[in-house]
């Protein structure tokens, strides 16, 4: 089972069992983590690069917290 975790001004952090399929085709499983751009601007989508930092993303994590 994954767990995703959208993190302040950042990627989401997901960890776990699970199969990412890349817009190619190529499928990737993991039984460890990954950090997924929520930005837009990495180079390395989906796998964030660090991008949101140079580019200033804020989000807005107050509709997860209302769900919990």
């Amino acid at each position: 089972m994954a767990e995703i975790t959208p993190t302040e001004n950042g990627p989401y952090w997901v960890r776990g069992e699970f199969k990412i399929t890349l817009s190619d085709g190529t499928e990737k499983v993991t039984e460890d983590e990954v950090w997924l751009c929520r930005c837009g601007h990495s180079e390395t989508k989906p796998f964030c690069d660090g991008s949101h930092n140079a580019e200033g993303f804020v989000s807005d994590n107050l509709d997860m917290r209302e769900r919990e």
